[in-house]
């Protein structure tokens, strides 16, 4: 079967795009197909494969696959690749509704890209403090559609992100799920500086949409930034959070960034 597709990426977070509106994709294939186009070098080469699919109540549903073939809840860069794909084929206009593992979120194309609201979130009271490879480390834990664990640092070009990241990621106080981890520092321009481990990717990507909207809760919360929040990812490009504080929840929560369409191509798999 020969499948189109687009390669988009947000902030830096890459995807492969499939419509699927005609169901002609199997859901059987979806897991070996993702894992095996998502490889870098030997695949398309993708942090995680999207597929539009047909919805009785809003304007398209995503399923969504990280790149180990697993599946995610959410994830906001995806999330904002989605809305401009969805416009591009047709399956919705300028704003748009669409079905998640996580709920209904909006979305919007935007002069930066795409904005998309993601869900309300439940503030931490306090940090947590673990023990991880012998060392105590400060953290605060919150769900921002997906699991986040996040962690100020002096510096985030100092950590080594790939190995703390993946110790934190499967720590017993986040079994049996786990959690994705954040690392950031509010510069002296008052921009703040992420990196992020994700789980399901099982590495550092170059950005995380809800990873940055984790980050800019705690920072909001407990260092007194105020919304919007504006973050630096890993790639050098520039994610904006807005959000209000209140109560016990983060809630008007808003991602906008950029959307960027890669290229278009097909692939011809003989299993489907």
């Amino acid at each position: 079967m020969k499948i189109q597709f687009d390669k988009m990426e947000g902030a830096g977070n890459d995807f492969i795009m499939i419509d699927n509106r005609s169901g002609d994709f199997p859901d059987s294939r979806k897991v070996a197909f993702v894992q095996n186009y998502c490889r870098r070098a030997l695949g398309i080469g993708a942090d995680g494969v999207i597929f539009i699919e047909q919805d009785e109540e809003f304007d398209f549903a995503w399923d969504f696959y990280n790149s180990d073939g697993s599946h995610a809840e959410m994830c906001g860069n995806g999330a904002r690749c989605a809305s401009r794909y969805a416009h591009k084929i047709g399956a919705a206009g300028r704003e748009m509704t669409f079905r998640t593992i996580a709920g209904p979120i909006k979305g919007q194309l935007t002069e930066r890209g795409a904005k998309v609201q993601l869900s309300s979130a439940q503030l931490p009271e306090e940090s947590v403090g673990i023990e991880v490879d012998g060392k105590h480390v400060s953290l605060w834990s919150l769900n921002t559609g997906v699991p986040h664990a996040v962690i100020r640092v002096d510096e985030v070009k100092d950590v080594d992100v790939e190995k703390l990241g993946r110790s934190i990621r499967r720590h017993a106080y986040f079994a049996p799920a786990g959690t994705n981890v954040d690392f950031f520092t509010i510069g002296d321009d008052g921009v703040v500086r992420i990196r992020t481990y994700e789980r399901g990717v099982e590495g550092e990507t170059l950005a995380c949409g809800t990873g940055c909207v984790a980050t800019s809760i705690v920072a909001g919360k407990f260092f007194g930034k105020a919304s919007p929040v504006a973050l630096k990812a890993a790639s050098g490009e520039e994610l904006v959070v807005y959000f209000e504080l209140k109560g016990a929840e983060a809630i008007n929560v808003f991602l906008e960034g950029g959307a960027r369409l890669i290229f278009s191509g097909w692939v011809d798999d003989p299993d489907i």
